[in-house]
């Protein structure tokens, strides 16, 4: 990947729907090479697919919360993601180190919305032995979220 690939993702993160030759205008390439440079990114697997972005507190989701799950005994990861993808509020889930079995980001209505999702999570995982949650009160960063208009790799 090279500097010209980082702008081309750049200006993906700021219109993903942005055509070939606007892309191009601004990068300086035809639209053609934007395209050829395209599939081969998505082809190596660099750009996983193409969505549309919601922003959570226009469709009225208005409380998200940070929730670590704690398991008795062994729970296989495809079991945890099994149950937890039963639960429509939890919007990523990861298996992590440390004292917690996984992670779930949790976008609700409200509270009570977030406390029923809660309750769903533990019915659907029976060995979860206990949650700890921490509800979101400001976003500072959101790096691949909305507003993002600039690809800055980790260096």
């Amino acid at each position: 990947m090279d500097d010209l690939d980082r702008q081309l993702i750049g200006c993906l993160l700021e219109d993903g729907r942005a055509s070939y030759a606007a892309i191009g205008d601004r990068i300086g390439l035809s639209s053609p090479a934007i395209k050829r440079r395209m599939d081969r990114l998505v082809e190596d697997g660099v750009i996983a697919g193409f969505t549309a972005i919601l922003d959570p507190q226009l469709l009225g989701w208005t409380t998200e919360a940070y929730v670590e799950v704690h398991c008795q005994g062994t729970i296989s990861p495809d079991r945890l993601r099994d149950a937890f993808s039963r639960v429509p509020e939890v919007h990523a889930a990861a298996t992590v180190s440390g004292a917690a079995d996984a992670i779930l980001h949790i976008v609700a209505k409200d509270v009570r919305d977030l406390e029923r999702a809660l309750e769903r999570v533990r019915e659907e995982t029976a060995s979860v032995d206990r949650t700890e949650t921490a509800i979101v009160l400001s976003r500072l960063i959101d790096r691949y979220g909305p507003g993002q208009t600039e690809f800055r790799p980790p260096s």
